[in-house]
Order: structure tokens, then C-alpha cells, then sequence
């Protein structure tokens, strides 16, 4: 293995790792605003460094990691929208957590590929995700409603 790719996936490890552990915690955990908000950002710039590194072992290696592209690309746009939609789109909440979690689905996809190699890595995140995201979408809705003048 060449020193420039090793040095790549291990920035790319790293920044997988920080990312699935900030994920929940700028998403469930933290209630501080301010630290929720440092945890998001931080998020942020963990999905871009995955999404980045992807892309540079996907041109070291082109014939073998082509597909990082497209998965590096969805990730970093469901990440971004996810940051775009708020405040700028009706529903924005409901929005917001269902393209953040798509991203941190995306990360848990990508270390389930990798470390198990089973094609029901690619498909067992996404069916198993879907009742924790809806119930936050619920969440958000609840709270968007209280916070609306009756």
C-alpha cells in the first residue's frame, strides 16, 4: 500500500469514526443548544472529510473504488441539505432530520461494508434506521407545533 494511500483511509477512518460518534450527539443526546450546535458543526466536518477522502481513494484506485463517488456525493448532499433545508423549507424540521440521518445512515452503511463485507451491509442500515428517524421527525413536529401561537 502507498504512504499517500495509507495516510488517506486513515484520515478517512478517523473522520468515520468522529462522525458516527458526533452523529448522535448532535442529533439526540446533547439539550444545550450551543453544544448541540458544536457538535453539529463538527459533524459537518466529518461527513466532509469522509466524503473527501472517499474521493481521493476512489482516484488512487480507480477501478477497484469507482463507487465511492457516487456514495461520497449522495452522503456530502444529504449532509448539506440537511443544513440548507433549515429554516428555508415548509416542514423544514421533518426535513432536517430525515437528510441528516440519511448521512449518518450513509457513515453506519460505509463501516458495515467495509468491516462485514455481507451484501445485507448495504441494506440493513437503511430498513433499520427508519423507525428511530421517524420517530424523530415525530419529535420535531411535536415540538414545532407546541412552539407555534395558538
Amino acid at each position: 500500500m502507498s504512504g499517500v494511500r495509507t495516510a488517506v483511509l486513515f484520515v478517512h477512518v478517523v473522520a468515520g469514526t468522529a462522525g458516527l460518534l458526533l452523529g448522535p450527539l448532535a442529533v439526540v443526546v446533547l439539550r444545550s443548544p450551543a453544544t448541540r450546535r458544536l457538535a453539529a458543526v463538527a459533524y459537518h466536518v466529518a461527513v466532509s472529510v469522509v466524503a473527501l477522502s472517499a474521493l481521493a481513494l476512489a482516484v488512487l484506485d480507480w477501478s477497484r473504488l469507482w463507487w465511492l463517488v457516487p456514495v461520497a456525493a449522495a452522503t456530502q448532499a444529504a449532509a448539506l441539505s440537511g443544513l440548507w433545508v433549515k429554516g428555508r423549507v415548509a416542514h423544514w424540521p421533518g426535513w432536517h432530520v430525515h437528510l441528516l440521518g440519511g448521512s449518518y445512515v450513509a457513515l453506519v452503511t460505509g463501516l458495515l461494508v467495509v468491516s462485514w463485507g455481507n451484501p445485507l451491509a448495504w441494506i440493513l442500515p437503511a430498513v433499520l434506521a427508519q423507525p428511530p428517524i421517524a420517530l424523530a421527525k415525530a419529535r420535531v413536529r411535536r415540538s414545532a407545533t407546541a412552539a407555534q401561537p395558538g
